[in-house]
């Protein structure tokens, strides 16, 4: 009888072991079938246009009579290496982009450390600080400019009674200036939220131990909490970098890059010679010159980042 039982589980068993072997066995690229049509459609949008601009570098693009590409070899290459007006917009661009990230990531500090001291009405001020980061930048510049208006500007009434009487925007220094302040008073408020994000993140025992030892305020913002959000502070520098780089709205409704050139950063420049000038060849090559100066730009702050340990 034990026997029977036995046999009877045994086949039991073997059906079993039989069934699981009939279940369908989902294949390694299952899900790499599944996203290939959306990764064609990407490439299509991203790649094939990104391959069309390499192409466009080394040709000279007619467009009078039909669009046309001749070849025209490192022509455009040449001329980006003694062109002394991109030279001269990537000095400016430097300069912009030096002032921009210090002034913000200076402000949006302080701001920061300001806003996690606030114990009552925090909402309402956090509010107050974060309304320029949500208004277009064409609204920025429309606003910027109309404070500096030199008959009814506030800020050029302002600046008159200080001694200055100059047109704020007519100066080639003060004009940079003027759109450095307006891309700060937008954009402080985004690195500002960053920065009180990872003071949130600050353990509060690291916090109780530097006041048990007797630290100061400034020796434990210098000693715990700076090191501490270090890694945070480099995320916000990365962001403002990458997108001060391509900085075009505020200058352009504002100055168009004048007075004399003074405030042509790169891609005022770049848009200049591709849809004033028709010179959409040579264009193609700023622009890849752009895209590499970021990817370089990317690359520095990852790096930091990883020697650091902070990419983990």
């Amino acid at each position: 009888m034990s026997s029977d039982l036995n046999q009877v589980a045994g086949a039991a068993a073997g059906t079993g072991v039989r069934a699981r072997s009939r279940t369908p066995v989902r294949l390694p690229g299952f899900e790499m079938r599944m996203m290939t049509p959306a990764l064609v459609l990407l490439a299509a949008l991203s790649l094939l246009p990104f391959l069309t601009l390499i192409y466009m570098g080394f040709t000279e693009v007619k467009l009078l009579g039909g669009l046309r590409f001749e070849y025209a070899g490192l022509d455009n290459w040449q001329r980006l290496l003694t062109d002394p007006d991109v030279r001269s917009s990537w000095i400016v661009s430097l300069i912009y982009l030096v002032l921009t990230l210090g002034a913000e990531m200076f402000l949006g500090i302080v701001v920061a450390l300001v806003l996690y001291r606030i114990t009552r009405g925090r909402g309402l001020v956090f509010a107050l600080v974060l309304l320029p980061m949500f208004l277009a930048p064409i609204i920025v510049g429309l606003l910027g400019r109309f404070l500096t208006d030199y008959t009814i500007g506030l800020y050029a009434w302002a600046l008159r009674g200080l001694g200055f009487e100059g047109d704020v925007l007519a100066n080639g220094t003060t004009a940079l200036l003027a759109v450095v302040g307006m891309d700060v008073w937008q954009w402080t408020p985004l690195v500002a939220l960053i920065t009180l994000a990872g003071l949130s993140a600050v353990p509060q025992p690291l916090l109780e131990a530097a006041a048990v030892d007797g630290a100061g305020y400034w020796q434990t913002l210098r000693s715990v909490v700076f090191p501490t959000i270090r890694g945070v502070l480099l995320v916000a520098l990365l962001v403002r970098a990458m997108d001060a780089v391509r900085f075009f709205d505020i200058i352009t409704i504002t100055t168009n890059g004048g007075p004399a050139d003074a405030t042509k950063i790169i891609p005022i420049r770049l848009y200049e010679t591709a849809f004033r000038f028709r010179e959409i060849g040579y264009a193609s090559v700023i622009g890849l010159v752009m895209l590499l100066f970021s990817i370089i730009l990317a690359n520095v702050f990852v790096g930091v980042l990883g020697r650091k340990g902070l990419t983990k």
